[in-house]
């Protein structure tokens, strides 16, 4: 599905990516693990073309998308829900999605009926300005948005952040029905142990720019807990 291959980057002068490599294969649930200022996000802004890598190969598919700007990454089938959710405040919950809908390839208008049924609360706020809806609302505007473009790979930077634990469950059932009923390859990056070990299927955890330890998730020992993500 994805792989990447020797990954480097710098930003502002220093290297913050060191020859990483990750391989994610179609239909798997993975977690992104790590201490803050690990370069988790960075990865995720490589991935979606919105910082440039210094070197090595982004393959999508098999496709080499290393090079390729960022408004062409969900034509690719990529769906993006990044951290701090970045919806439109001034724009309408109706408007906030169907700027999702210019990453599809088939030229649909149509939100996807899935999204409310999967987020009924904003079928019932179409016409609500994004900026007046709650952190949890806003972050399942911010997933429905990724999904208008019914992506093959959904990647998602740390959603839970801030959000109340209702909610936190929802999005939860929600990435594992995603991945199960629609083979949706998922990669989280998440700073909750407990909700990575609910959801995820296999982890990867990063230590200064580099996959440092990965396995199924039912292997992430207390071991490895300790050394690399203990605070």
């Amino acid at each position: 599905m994805i792989e990447l291959k020797q990954i480097n980057q710098l930003y502002g002068g220093s290297q913050i990516l060191w020859d990483l490599n990750l391989e994610l294969t179609s239909g798997s649930l993975t977690c992104l693990l790590g201490r803050n200022g690990v370069g988790k996000t960075t990865l995720l802004k490589c991935i979606m073309g919105l910082l440039p890598v210094k070197s090595g190969t982004i393959l999508i598919d098999g496709k080499d998308i290393s090079r390729s700007p960022a408004h062409l990454r969900p034509k690719l089938g990529v769906g993006y829900v990044p951290q701090g959710r970045d919806i439109f405040p001034q724009l309408t919950v109706e408007e906030n999605l169907r700027t999702g809908l210019a990453g599809r390839t088939d030229g649909s208008k149509k939100i996807p009926d899935l999204i409310f049924e999967l987020f009924p609360v904003l079928d019932s706020m179409m016409k609500r300005r994004g900026g007046d809806l709650s952190g949890g609302q806003q972050q399942q505007l911010a997933i429905g948005r990724a999904l208008t473009i019914e992506p093959k790979l959904l990647i998602l930077d740390e959603p839970n952040e801030g959000i109340q634990p209702n909610i936190v469950q929802q999005i939860g059932d929600v990435i594992v029905r995603l991945n199960k009923e629609f083979n949706t390859t998922v990669l989280l990056v998440e700073q909750k142990l407990a909700f990575a070990r609910r959801v995820g299927q296999d982890f990867h955890i990063m230590e200064k720019g580099r996959i440092v330890a990965s396995g199924e998730m039912n292997n992430l020992s207390d071991e490895v807990v300790k050394e690399y993500l203990a605070v």
